[in-house]
């Protein structure tokens, strides 16, 4: 299958000598949802602007529906929907008009009925009349999807989707994503919320200082950077350590009253769990006795902040990463 995106060696050094992507390879396959997930200043915002075309590389390729965009760039852009970070629309349009205006922009001929679907499941359809302005910020932000979603956009670039909007209306647009890839719409989402690629995303992407740390799939990248973490609670504290459970990835903390595990991870993945088996095993055979055992597996975000702090972090950049 052809990848619906691929950026190969892509760089970007503005005129004050700062360099925002360093190299950037990604490949994006048609109909999946990708996270990019980066702190401020990672290259997120810089890397969509360029693929959209308000940006020009320093160098590399970016390819488009198999087409090339520095060539094609009019062809490619019509195909393309874009939900900035930026709540930047004409707040005293009404909500219908802009939304209409949006389509027609990119010479599309009006579509009263892909509007109203459009905006009923976006929750705003009972707004179509009301000025932006008068708006919630989460409304506001629904609004710039529905423009973005106008055109019927084959690809389309999320940009913090859901910055400064609350909990509830964050699921309700979750489920709006999930809906647009069942329509097969590519989706490529930028988060500072970890927790809505862990639910959403099929593939995430780390990127740091403007290059791509990792690309995986999300269930493959936990598996393999995961760690478990155990807190097992002595009966009677303990000095030191006996020879069969210092073999174990072991330390005493709490002034020897609990026995802290961290492992499994790694090219192995997935052995944390059974090792924690194996260890109360050998505390039982050693005559220690325990009365609690607290186990936390990695989320997402905790392989996110040890990549990032890291001191591998640049040594685990992926040769994957396409």
């Amino acid at each position: 299958m052809q990848p619906i995106l691929e950026i190969r060696g892509l760089t970007k050094t503005y005129k004050g000598g700062f360099t925002a992507l360093k190299g950037v390879d990604l490949v994006i396959n048609k109909g999946e949802i990708f996270a990019l997930l980066g702190p401020n200043g990672a290259g997120k915002t810089t890397l969509i602007a360029a693929v959209c075309g308000m940006v020009r590389p320093t160098s590399g390729t970016i390819a488009v529906f198999g087409e090339d965009l520095a060539r094609n760039w009019r062809s490619v852009r019509s195909r393309i929907g874009l939900v900035p970070q930026e709540l930047a629309t004409d707040m005293f349009e009404p909500v219908l008009r802009s939304v209409n205006h949006s389509r027609g922009l990119f010479g599309l001929a009006p579509d009263p009925a892909r509007i109203e679907e459009i905006l009923r499941a976006l929750s705003l359809w009972d707004k179509r009349d009301a000025q932006i302005r008068t708006l919630s910020g989460g409304m506001k932000r629904r609004v710039l999807i529905a423009k973005a979603l106008a055109h019927e956009p084959e690809l389309l670039f999320l940009d913090e989707p859901t910055a400064g909007v609350d909990v509830e209306l964050r699921r309700d647009m979750w489920k709006q994503i999930a809906l647009l890839r069942e329509r097969g719409t590519t989706v490529i989402l930028t988060t500072h919320y970890i927790e809505e690629a862990e639910e959403m995303a099929d593939r995430v992407g780390i990127i740091r200082q403007g290059e791509i740390l990792m690309v995986d799939e999300k269930t493959a990248m936990m598996e393999r950077l995961g760690r478990t973490e155990a807190l097992i609670s002595l009966a009677q504290p303990l000095a030191e350590l006996p020879g069969p459970i210092a073999r174990y990835p072991v330390s005493l903390i709490e002034e020897g009253t609990v026995l802290c595990y961290r492992g499994g991870g790694g090219e192995g993945g997935g052995t944390g769990t059974q090792d924690v088996a194996n260890l109360t095993k050998d505390l039982t055979r050693a005559g220690i006795d325990y009365t609690a055992i607290d186990i936390h597996e990695s989320s997402l975000e905790d392989i996110f902040v040890n990549l990032l702090e890291g001191p591998q972090g640049v040594a685990q950049r992926d040769g994957q990463a396409a």
